[in-house]
């Protein structure tokens, strides 16, 4: 098979959560571990860092495995879902799996896959690990898939894990509560392996605290060693460049710990996200595992190393155009507050979402006063965007229905002046349509 082939074979032979949704969940790691055990278990031949959260956890590992990358490291990088590419999900030093490796992994496997039937996620992820002992990375930043206890992921033994924080997304799996959500997420802390947690929560601390103390596994909030504060935006070739303060605490009082942090990642919920990435760089740094220097720097060329999209991405200036891939209840609330917080004459709004977002908890925190451009991800989990622009409409947000993304986001360049501002959301499949 040629790279087109072996995509279709994959698309076609199994099932893949972000197109079918919960058609395709496991919900057990039976088949992962099969999978890994007949491939001769290669996810233990490599240091891990693995990172979960209900938001967050994306901006997360792509920091992490760019301070790695500046300190030196051959550093390995698992993401889901891909954007534009599938082999965005596995990359090393920001280098993208070849296609030649693609092939190979699915040709020398293709009877262990049709004979296990691992979901989509399982595969990718096995290949992931395969790749990543093959190619002897030093270290390899993973991110959860789908909540963490029985995520693919799961069965790593990792340097150290990271929970980023916790908040309604994937309930029909996850629970539908906060502190089941957070148990589910707690899967991840390992027996004697610290874990980071980025935000304290009145509602899951002590699910975390007590999970911990029963593994023995040492455990830190970030928010209790770190807080960062954006305090300008500047535009430079295109890139909007955010700049931080970050304050260290101690004995309840703040240090000074960084005057300037500059991030390609903006948006309020970066402020939350980097002090995660600040408490999980403290700990690397006090094992020795990266020089202080790479922290600025890796924050700073986080795009550059890692090529990650979507996070508050400019698409465009007069009018300023913006893409951002947040699309549960918190994320929705950061958005909207980051929108209100900008400066233009009128806002348009491109959205699009799937068909299992709990809407009546999203869209009451959509912004009223903007033009609406319904439209539907050109993917089977997309949600009909008559049905969207009708639940919509109880929420009196107003706007027509488009025919697809590229519609929706052309029709809003025509009526916008160059003052005006457009965002694109709602879903991470929306904005993979426009960038």
């Amino acid at each position: 098979m040629n790279y087109k082939q072996t995509l279709d074979f994959l698309y076609q032979a199994v099932p893949m959560y972000h197109l079918m949704g919960s058609a395709a969940y496991d919900g057990k790691l039976t088949k992962t571990k099969q999978f890994l055990s007949a491939l001769g278990h290669p996810e233990k031949n490599t240091r891990f860092i693995h990172v979960a959260g209900t938001n967050g956890k994306g901006s997360v590992t792509h920091n992490l495995a760019s301070i790695f990358q500046e300190s030196g490291y051959k550093t390995g990088l698992y993401t889901s879902p891909h954007l534009k590419d599938f082999r965005e999900r596995i990359c090393i030093n920001g280098k993208k799996i070849p296609q030649s490796k693609v092939v190979q992994f699915v040709e020398q496997n293709r009877s262990l896959i049709e004979e296990i039937q691992p979901s989509f996620f399982e595969m990718t992820v096995a290949m992931a690990f395969e790749y990543f002992a093959e190619q002897k990375v030093d270290i390899a930043i993973i991110e959860v898939g789908l909540g963490g206890r029985l995520d693919a992921t799961n069965v790593i033994q990792p340097l150290l894990s990271v929970i980023t924080n916790i908040s309604f997304d994937h309930m029909q799996f996850l629970g539908n509560t906060l502190p089941s959500i957070a148990k589910e997420k707690a899967g991840i802390i390992k027996k004697d392996t610290p874990v980071i947690i980025g935000k304290i929560q009145e509602e899951t601390q002590n699910v975390f605290i007590k999970i911990a103390q029963q593994r023995h596994a040492p455990c830190l909030f970030a928010e209790n060693i770190f807080q960062v504060k954006a305090y300008k935006t500047t535009l430079h070739q295109h890139q909007l460049w955010t700049h931080y303060a970050a304050y260290r605490i101690q004995d309840g009082h703040k240090k000074t710990a960084y005057k300037q942090l500059i991030s390609p990642l903006g948006g309020l919920c970066q402020e939350e996200n980097l002090a995660t990435v600040l408490a999980c760089a403290d700990w690397a740094e006090k094992n020795k595992l990266i020089s202080h220097a790479a922290i600025k720097k890796g924050i700073k060329n986080c795009i550059e190393n890692t090529h990650l999209m979507g996070r508050w991405q400019l698409l465009g200036t007069k009018p300023f155009i913006i893409a951002d891939t947040g699309h549960n209840q918190a994320g929705i609330e950061l958005i909207s507050r980051q929108l209100a917080s900008m400066k233009y004459q009128q806002l348009h709004i491109v959205l699009g979402v799937v068909n299992d977002k709990d809407l009546q908890h999203i869209l009451p925190l959509l912004p009223q006063k903007a033009t609406y451009y319904f439209c539907k991800a050109d993917i089977p989990r997309g949600l009909d965007a008559h049905i969207l622009q009708s639940e919509a409409a109880k929420y009196h947000l107003k706007g027509e229905v488009y025919t697809s993304i590229a519609q929706a986001l052309k029709t809003a360049k025509q009526h916008a002046s160059k003052k005006d501002l457009i965002f694109v959301g709602g879903s991470t499949f929306t904005v993979a349509e426009v960038i």
